[in-house]
């Protein structure tokens, strides 16, 4: 009996994306004068108007409102006829210091309260919480099948909308990808494609089904994973012409799924966007899948998901749990074993490792934070392979 799984992808149009992008933004921007910032930024959109708020405590000052207005034109609402305009939306910002409470913590970690003189102990992390990172051998990038092709089909539809190839597209939309597994888990065909792309009322829906048919789809899916029985449903509605936050007001950290596994893997709940390092929401989870990742690559697993999980203000994880589905090639406890040696877990051996005090934060955004090629994202490296393959001797 066959399987099916589906994960989604969405534009840097998307209303939510569009506010992810203006908080790691301003994150970026203050991190470029200032690598210690702690910054918390929230953001929503809705038509006409961007809200600004969170938490900062940093030495310099930004133009937030001038920030968020030059992200929204760099995505294409550019032109009051797409509904939202950077040029002239309103931008209001609300904006206090990080609490000092959390910073007691933050600052000086149990450990360090307790004499531990380690400088990787000397901070506590930001927040309680649990994180998870994954990685399996599906695909090349060690993603879930379902959600690489869908973060790749969402790229390809910005990149035919910015070369001019379909001069047509708007800034929002969405990708789905439904892949068939057979019964020994491995999968075997794309079932299903479901693409929704913003448009102008110039184009036809015939013209606009064809076109990303041929320049969308064709180009980014191997033939060799769909067949006469793949179904494709291209703007189903037959039109989508209002989009962006006009058309749904957007709310940093609600595509936490996106952002990950596509729903192939466990989420802890934390949002990344807007956040800076000290945060484990973020920084663990970019551990949690710089593991599992050089697990899989050093060919100790098929599949491998981590648990990372922190109280506040204590640097040491409280627990590590691996669970590498039955196909480990040895158990999860010893390798949960060695990575306690191999992997500092700490806040700021994480920071130092990953060297995350940098503005890499608003690339991240688009098209998921895993399994993308690029050498900022330090968390893909797989150069921690042989280390493991040591300790586990």
């Amino acid at each position: 009996m066959k399987k099916l799984f589906t994960s989604e992808s969405v534009t840097e149009g998307h209303p939510d994306k569009v506010c992810d992008q203006i908080a790691d933004a301003v994150l970026d921007e203050i991190l470029k004068h200032d690598p210690y910032a702690r910054v918390a930024c929230e953001t929503f959109a809705t038509t006409g108007i961007i809200t600004i708020m969170g938490e900062i405590s940093t030495s310099c000052y930004v133009d937030i409102p001038k920030i968020a207005r030059q992200v929204v034109k760099d995505i294409g609402y550019n032109d009051p006829a797409q509904g939202f305009d950077g040029n002239t939306c309103a931008v209001v910002t609300a904006i206090d210091e990080q609490s000092p409470d959390i910073a007691l913590g933050v600052d000086n970690s149990l450990e360090r309260k307790a004499g531990e003189q380690d400088e990787n102990s000397q901070h506590g992390a930001g927040d309680q919480g649990m994180m998870f990172g994954y990685a399996c051998d599906e695909t090349e990038a060690f993603m879930p099948m379902a959600a690489y092709y869908a973060q790749l089909l969402a790229q390809q539809l910005a990149s035919v909308r910015k070369s001019g190839a379909l001069p047509y597209l708007r800034p929002d939309g969405k990708t789905q990808v439904t892949v068939e597994y057979d019964e020994a888990g491995q999968p075997t065909r794309i079932d299903a494609i479901v693409i929704s792309a913003q448009h102008s009322d110039a184009v036809s829906i015939e013209q606009l089904r064809a076109d990303i048919r041929r320049l969308v789809i064709d180009a980014v899916i191997p033939a060799k994973l769909v067949d006469v029985n793949t179904k494709y449903y291209i703007n189903p509605t037959g039109r989508f012409v209002v989009g962006g936050p006009q058309g749904d007001t957007g709310l940093t950290g609600r595509k936490i799924i996106v952002d990950t596994y596509g729903g192939y893997a466990r989420h802890g709940g934390g949002a990344f966007s807007g956040k800076d390092p000290t945060k484990v929401d973020r920084s663990a989870a970019y551990a949690a899948r710089y593991i599992a990742k050089n697990i899989v690559a050093a060919g100790l697993a098929k599949k491998c998901e981590i648990q990372l999980a922190y109280a506040i203000g204590v640097a040491q994880p409280v627990s590590v749990n691996i669970d590498t589905f039955g196909t480990g090639k040895v158990s999860d406890l010893d390798l949960a074993d060695a990575v306690m040696q191999v992997f500092d877990l700490r806040p700021v051996a994480i920071i130092k490792q990953l060297n995350l005090r940098r503005p890499i934060y608003r690339k991240t955004c688009n098209y998921g934070h895993f399994g993308r090629n690029d050498p900022d994202f330090t968390w893909e490296r797989t150069d921690q392979v042989q280390q493991l393959l040591d300790a586990l001797r």
